[in-house]
């Protein structure tokens, strides 16, 4: 796939998964998200292997944030693991990134993009054209605990 790149205001988003940070990202989701604590780095790079990763990078070129989308790119896709770091909040970021992924051209075609919240339901609204299931009572999971 080609690697495509965004700018605004000093900062990049860009889909080359060899500019990821994989220890920030890693700090970030096991240790500071409600979603991902404890997450193992294998798990964390595993997951950035089989996902289209959006990197969110400051003007100096550090992890600023990120998002990834698990998708067949025909169908469907799951939006996961979207944080901005702390430092870097305020500055419209996480809807710019969130803009960026629903506008992406290879995902243009999807019939159903799915995201997961526990407090961000306005901003994925707002912003990016989500809403709450239609009919959750046909959704179903499996969870595993771990072991």
């Amino acid at each position: 796939m080609e690697v495509r790149e965004y700018r605004r205001d000093g900062y990049l988003i860009s889909t080359d998964k060899s500019r990821l940070d994989l220890d920030a990202l890693h700090g970030y989701l096991s240790g500071a998200s409600y979603w991902a604590a404890g997450r193992p780095m294998e798990t964390v790079e595993r997951s950035v292997e089989n996902s289209l990763c959006f990197g969110l990078y400051d003007p100096a070129g550090g992890q600023a944030g990120f998002a990834r989308v698990i998708t067949d790119f025909a169908t469907f896709g799951w939006v996961c693991d979207v944080f901005v770091l702390e430092e870097h909040k305020g500055r419209g970021l996480g809807k710019w990134l969130m803009q960026t992924i629903v506008a992406f051209p290879d995902l243009s075609g999807l019939k159903r993009l799915q995201l997961a919240t526990r407090d961000a339901h306005e901003l994925y609204r707002k912003y990016a054209g989500f809403t709450p299931l239609a009919n959750p009572g046909m959704w179903m999971e499996r969870v595993q605990e771990k072991k």
